[in-house]
């Protein structure tokens, strides 16, 4: 589980919309992650002299830092994007309200997909509710909308309806390159939530674990990879992240698959991750 708590507000504070996924694992750093779909106001920006500037961001810390305690939670990092044109939107596309979406999730997510994700759910959900603070509450069907769009419900669908041929194939492969110094075999969806796992030696736990000491992952092309050092438990782990270029679509969005490959320090694989990738997309494209 990658996606723990999402909520709807508006910029003045107004609490739509809560979902509670599932509680959060102890003891792991968790994002918490902003999408902003308010009106492209063009206000202009409030300069400070630096004395005032101190005063409103010690302000702003001290506040943020007591509603974390309250929580039991801790804040480490506060991440500020300056202000820019650039919008994360279509230039076409139109927002009429003031809405604020935020997510809780797993650090390693890849940030365009969960946008893309959370994009969904307002484009499919939470436009025809604006003005939030007069809107109904979320109807059963909607809520269960969110979720599948969360937790790749198409994505794993695919996946559940080929199992037989995929476990098998996964199991396969790693017979064959277990004397190259391969462990394990994972595919996730589009932003890295890891949905199967193949060999007896890791499990989708320490799958969670493993990403989350890799760190940010550049852009990779389809049927391209890269590879990058992780650790379980004090050992070494070299990743290698495959993008499928197929998988499903979910209202006009393209959800790629990746395929994961855990193998031992300095494993040479050569051209086998491009061999892996062309048999699993066989089945799943």
């Amino acid at each position: 589980m990658t996606f723990y708590e999402l909520s709807v507000i508006t910029n003045t504070g107004f609490p739509y919309y809560h979902l509670h996924v599932k509680d959060p694992p102890k003891n792991v750093t968790l994002f918490l992650r902003f999408f902003d779909f308010s009106e492209n106001k063009s206000d202009p920006v409030l300069n400070l002299d630096p004395v005032s500037s101190f005063e409103l961001n010690a302000g702003l810390v001290s506040a943020l830092f007591e509603f974390a305690r309250n929580l039991d939670k801790k804040i480490e990092i506060l991440e500020f994007n300056s202000n820019k044109k650039a919008t994360y939107f279509d230039k076409d596309s139109k927002y009429n309200g003031d809405v604020l979406i935020t997510t809780q999730t797993e650090p390693y997510l890849l940030h365009k997909s969960v946008h893309q994700k959370i994009k969904l759910v307002y484009n499919l959900i939470i436009a025809e509710k604006i003005p939030l603070d007069s809107a109904l509450e979320l109807l059963q069907n909607e809520e269960d909308l969110i979720l599948d769009i969360l937790m790749d419900k198409e994505a794993r669908n695919r996946i559940q309806t080929n199992t037989h041929e995929i476990s098998k194939l996964g199991n396969n492969l790693l017979s064959e390159m277990k004397g190259y110094g391969l462990n394990g075999i994972c595919i996730t969806s589009f932003d890295l939530s890891p949905i199967i796992v193949f060999g007896k030696k890791y499990s989708l736990n320490d799958i969670d674990t493993i990403l989350r000491h890799i760190g940010i992952f550049p852009e990779i092309s389809p049927m391209e990879w890269i590879y990058r050092q992780s650790y379980l438990s004090q050992e070494q782990i070299w990743v290698y992240i495959i993008k499928s270029g197929v998988g499903p679509t979910v209202n006009s969005l393209f959800e790629s698959y990746f395929y994961l490959l855990f193998a031992e320090p300095q494993s040479y694989l050569g051209e086998f991750p491009g061999t892996l990738a062309a048999k699993f997309n066989q089945i799943l494209g």
